[in-house]
C-alpha cells in the first residue's frame, strides 16, 4: 500500500476522502453509463464512498483499490436497476463534455480510459440502457474499460464462462441497436462539420428564420424530449416545431449560446419574453450530424445548465 492508502484504512478519513476522490470524476462517468442519469451517478458515486468508508476494514490489499471501488459503484447501480420502480430510458440526461475532459492518462494515472465519442454519444447511451443490468455491466468492463474476463467476472461476483456468456449476448444486442457507421462516432470532439451545423443553426434561431433552420435538418429528422415522451420523426413531422418556436407566433426572441455534450455540438437556449428584460434559460438541445445535416435534436431542460457551466440568465 502507499502511505495515503495506509493512512485512509487505518481510520483518517480525510486521508480516505483524498484516496477515494482522485477517481470520483471516472466512477462518475461508470455509474452514467450504468444508469443514464447524470442526478443518479452523482447519487450512486456518494453512496460508493460510504459504502468504501464502512467498508474499509474488509479490504485485504490485494485487490487494487481502484478495481475495488469500481466493484462497489456497480453493484450499486446493479441495485438502482433491479428497484420494482425501475427507472424508464426517458431519464436520460446529457453530460457536459467540459467534465469529460477531466478525465485523462496521465503518468500517475495511466490506467485511467480516455472518454471518448463511441462510449459516451448519446445513441450509445440508448442502446446501453436497454440491456439487461448485468449484460450492461459486463459490456462497460469489457469493451469500454478494457478489463479482462477474470476481472470482469470478479466485478460481477460470477465465473469466467457466466461473464463472457453476459458480455456476447450485449453485443449482439448492441450491434442490433446501434448505427452500422460507427466510424462516424471517432472523433475525440464535435468536427469542424459539426461546429459549422451548430452555427448555422444557433444563427437561425436568433434570427428566427424557420427556413433557414429548415435547410440545415435532414428528411429523416428525429427530435426527442426527454424526460418526455414526445418524439417526431421525419422532416415533415418537425415542421410545426419550427414554426411554433421561430415563426411569427414564437413566444419570444432567442439567444443561443454553443457548448458540447457527450462529445456531440450542443447549444444553450435562452428566451426573452414581450415584457421581459432578460434571456431566461429555457432549453438544451443536443445534435447529431451526418453528412452536413441535422440527423437528430435531443432537446432537454434547463436543470442542467449549472453542470454546463451555464447562467440562468443573459442580459443584453
Amino acid at each position: 500500500m502507499t502511505t495515503l492508502e495506509e493512512a485512509a484504512f487505518a481510520g483518517d478519513e480525510t486521508a480516505f476522502a483524498a484516496l477515494a476522490g482522485q477517481y470520483r470524476r471516472e466512477l462518475h462517468v461508470h455509474c452514467y453509463r450504468m444508469l443514464g442519469s447524470y442526478d443518479e451517478a452523482e447519487d450512486a458515486v456518494q453512496d460508493t464512498f460510504l459504502r468504501a468508508w464502512r467498508a474499509r476494514a474488509s479490504y485485504d490489499g490485494r485487490t487494487y483499490f481502484r478495481a475495488w471501488l469500481y466493484k462497489i459503484a456497480t453493484n450499486i447501480c446493479l441495485d438502482v436497476v433491479r428497484r420494482p420502480t425501475a427507472r424508464d430510458l426517458v431519464w436520460l440526461q446529457p453530460y457536459p463534455d467540459r467534465l469529460l475532459d477531466e478525465i485523462a492518462p496521465s503518468h500517475d494515472r495511466p490506467d485511467v480510459v480516455a472518454v471518448d465519442r463511441e462510449t459516451i454519444e448519446l445513441t450509445f447511451l440508448i442502446a446501453l440502457q436497454a440491456l439487461p443490468a448485468r449484460q450492461r455491466a459486463a459490456l462497460i468492463a469489457r469493451d469500454v474499460l478494457g478489463w479482462s474476463a477474470s476481472e470482469t467476472a470478479g466485478l460481477l461476483d460470477t465465473s469466467v464462462a457466466a461473464a463472457n456468456s453476459a458480455l456476447q449476448r450485449a453485443r449482439v444486442t448492441m450491434q442490433q441497436r446501434l448505427p452500422v457507421r460507427r466510424s462516424d462516432w471517432s472523433a475525440p470532439q464535435p468536427t469542424a462539420e459539426e461546429r459549422e451545423v451548430l452555427a448555422r443553426f444557433i444563427d437561425a434561431h436568433q434570427r428566427c428564420d424557420a427556413a433557414a433552420a429548415i435547410a440545415i435538418a435532414a428528411e429523416d429528422l428525429r427530435i426527442s424530449m426527454p424526460p418526455d415522451r414526445l418524439s417526431f420523426d421525419g422532416l415533415t413531422a418537425c415542421l410545426p416545431l419550427f414554426e411554433r418556436g421561430l415563426g411569427p407566433n414564437r413566444e419570444g426572441e432567442w439567444r443561443l449560446v454553443p457548448t458540447s455534450a457527450n462529445r456531440l455540438p450542443a447549444a444553450a437556449s435562452y428566451l426573452l419574453r414581450p415584457g421581459d428584460t432578460v434571456w431566461r434559460a429555457f432549453k438544451l438541445d443536443v445534435l447529431r450530424v451526418h453528412d452536413g445535416k441535422i440527423a437528430e435534436i435531443m432537446t432537454f431542460g434547463y436543470s442542467r445548465f449549472p453542470a454546463f457551466g451555464l447562467p440562468d440568465r443573459l442580459t443584453p
